[in-house]
């Protein structure tokens, strides 16, 4: 089994942190579901301004807010203006890599989402590895 990207956020603005909450990461639903993004799933999340990493789950915040919030022990790594990336991954044989096709979305600014892409790895017959980034949708959905 190897761990593989199964979703990615990159560039999403942090945009409170609230120390004495029990932990994780807040994030909008609507941005989750997009992505493939469960509930209490546990993610990895890299501070673009200040390098840090961590490990943490999601709960939901309010549909439709945009929210990226760091909770508990978390919101010790980040300040409310950082841009972040937030990687959620899945353990699977090389064999399934051609069935796997992330979504990764880029934001503005403001939380919006600026590009919509996907991952597309394989396998050719001779045993050789494919990786190419789409745009859009990978399934028709927005």
């Amino acid at each position: 089994m190897r761990k593989i990207v199964a979703a990615k956020f990159h560039g999403i603005t942090v945009t409170d942190s609230d120390l004495n909450y029990h932990g994780s990461i807040t994030l909008d639903p609507d941005h989750c579901d997009e992505a493939g993004i469960l509930p209490l799933e546990f993610v990895e999340i890299w501070n673009r301004a200040s390098g840090a990493r961590i490990s943490t789950y999601v709960i939901y915040g309010e549909r439709g807010s945009r929210c990226c919030v760091l909770n508990g022990a978390a919101a010790r790594t980040c300040q409310v203006g950082d841009e972040i990336i937030i990687c959620s991954s899945a353990y699977i044989d090389k064999h399934q890599i051609a069935d796997m096709k992330p979504r990764v979305l880029t934001f503005n600014r403001d939380n919006s989402v600026r590009d919509r892409m996907f991952y597309d790895a394989g396998v050719r017959d001779d045993g050789t590895m494919t990786f190419a980034v789409g745009e859009g949708p990978r399934d028709g959905n927005a």
